[in-house]
Formats: C-alpha cells, structure tokens, sequence
C-alpha cells in the first residue's frame, strides 16, 4: 500500500514534535551543567594551602581582634638529680652506695637490718695454725711406736749425749731394726733413729705424733704420746 500525503504530514508533525521535547529537555538541563563545571573547575584548579597557611590564619585573627590569643614559648625546665632513699632493710654507704644487711660497707663495718653499724665479728674462717716446730727439748722423753705389722712398743730419747748424737732405747719392740735402736737426734724438724751409727727410720711431725718409714723395709712407723 502506498503512503499518502496524509501520512508524510503526520509524520513530518511527529518528528518536529520530538526535537522541540528534546529542546526543552536541554533548556532545562543546561544551568546544572554550567554550575557541574564551575565547581569542578574551582576545586581542580585552586591551590593547596602552604605550609604556613594556618599559622597565617591565626594571625589575621589576632589582627581582627580574636578573643585567642598566642601563648608565649615555655623555657626549658631546670631537673635536679637526687640520690633515691635507700630501700627498706638496706642502709647507705658514706659514699652514697647502697649496703645490703649483713655486708661490709666501704668504711669497714657490718651494716645490719635496722641497726647501728658495728665492728665486724670475722672474715670467714681463719687457716688453722700450723703445729710448732719441734725442738730436742720437745721431743726428749718417752714414745710409743707403733709398727706396720700392727704391734706396739716404747721407744726412750733420752738427752743424754753419744759422740755427736743423744741416747736412745726400746722396750718390747718385735721388729729387729727398732730393737737395734741406740740413738736418736733432730735436725731439720725430723727425728733420725740410729742403730750403730746407721739410720733405722725418719719421722717428721711436730707436739705429740711424728710420721716415718723406716729405711731398709719401707715400712710405715708411728711415734705418739
């Protein structure tokens, strides 16, 4: 069926009426599109405040007549150092340390929990003090000597001079060397027992008990009182 010029008027009618909507459409449209690009062109091209920029504001306030006022710089606080109180149970030192109870402060004296410092009792234990040297005084007299074989007998230093040496007896001694002894003398600390002239046996010791061998056998000999 071909169209009419009926239809290309109301056509033509159609499509001029659309493009005015559309028009009207735009009008109204444009002032928000104007306002968009004016906030978009403020806030990419405006510049960012300096460093400075608050300090300079808070002086135009001042210079408006701001109620706030800048407070002035504070100066350095002045610290003093003092020495903390000793704790409890401790006491201080003259030359300010801190002394624990029962220690021995720089001064020579035992500090104490609550107390007065006071002269110290003792060091730690003294060395026992060795035996003192014996001398023929001390060892003249009676002994009794016991062997290796386990048996006893008495031994006599008498201070009684023999040539160069001193008198000396036994008593009940099994051994033949000891039973052969008939001198004795003390040199060095040591106690030398002779049989004519040769030595029997060498003790060393001091006060009541003298340690030895006798020379040919080797055997242990113990004089005590």
């Amino acid at each position: 069926m071909r169209p009419t010029m009926h239809d290309a008027t109301t056509e033509t009618a159609r499509r001029g009426a659309s493009a005015m909507r559309i028009a009207r459409r735009l009008a109204a449209l444009a002032p928000l599109l104007i306002v968009a690009a004016c906030a978009s062109d403020r806030f990419s091209g405006s510049p960012s405040p300096g460093p400075g920029a608050g300090y300079r504001s808070t002086g135009a306030a001042a210079a408006a007549g701001s109620d706030f006022e800048p407070m002035p710089p504070s100066g350095s606080a002045e610290v003093i150092a003092s020495p903390l109180p000793p704790a409890p149970g401790t006491a201080a030192a003259p030359d300010g340390s801190i002394v624990a109870p029962g220690t021995l402060g720089p001064d020579g004296t035992l500090t104490g929990t609550g107390g007065t410092p006071g002269p110290v009792a003792g060091l730690g234990s003294q060395p026992t003090s060795a035996p003192p040297a014996p001398t023929r005084s001390t060892v003249t007299g009676g002994w009794t000597a016991r062997e290796a074989a386990g048996g006893s007998c008495r031994i006599t230093l008498s201070s009684a001079p023999a040539l160069d040496l001193y008198k000396a007896s036994t008593s009940g001694c099994g051994g033949r060397d000891l039973q052969s002894v008939n001198a004795w003398d003390l040199r060095d600390g040591e106690v030398y027992l002779y049989s004519r002239g040769s030595v029997v046996a060498r003790l060393k010791g001091g006060g009541s008990s003298f340690n030895g061998v006798l020379a040919k056998s080797g055997a242990p000999l113990t004089l005590s009182r």
